[in-house]
């Protein structure tokens, strides 16, 4: 029961992690929350929010001492990688699809928590914490990287703004 509630808190953050940008315009919120309508500034949709519901519930629960953490750390590894897999070739075949992006999102969202439950019910992972804290600044030290500095490639690209990455204008608005 847990594991639906996680997907559903999630599946609702995702819809709220996509506009923060539109309302709040910042440094760290363009590393953390897309920030125009490339496949890649799609790919931080999910880990944050599931980093959002981890940190909720870490601080609702003071489950501090499990694997809750480091599973959900690894499965917004996987989230970007499967997005990218399986959304990619869609996105090529049918262009922007909102049916399509969503359902996609939610397959993204019940495997990679379907992931994180493995994680979770295994035995105490020593350091797991510390190792959860390690990959989440990597993880978004290659986000802010991307974000500004994107490679030229189809999945940075924006076809709504026709460009790549971000515009240090756009911040000021």
């Amino acid at each position: 029961m847990q594991k639906f509630k996680s997907i559903l808190y999630i599946f609702v953050l995702c819809f709220i992690s996509h506009n923060v940008f539109k309302y709040i315009r910042n440094p760290i919120i363009t590393i953390l929350f897309p920030i125009n309508e490339s496949i890649w500034e799609h790919t931080k949709i999910i880990p944050t929010s599931t980093l959002i519901y981890t940190l909720i519930y870490l601080i609702k629960n003071k489950n501090l001492n499990n694997n809750f953490l480091l599973g959900n750390t690894i499965a917004s590894i996987v989230s970007i990688f499967l997005l990218i897999i399986i959304y990619t070739p869609l996105y090529i075949l049918f262009k922007e699809n909102f049916i399509i992006a969503i359902s996609v999102m939610l397959i993204v969202i019940m495997i990679s928590q379907k992931i994180s439950y493995f994680i979770i019910k295994k035995d105490k992972i020593k350091y797991s914490n510390f190792i959860s804290f390690i990959i989440i600044v990597l993880i978004y030290t290659i986000f802010g990287i991307l974000s500004y500095k994107p490679l030229k490639t189809m999945i940075f690209y924006d076809p709504l703004n026709e460009l790549y990455g971000i515009n240090t204008y756009i911040l000021m608005e």
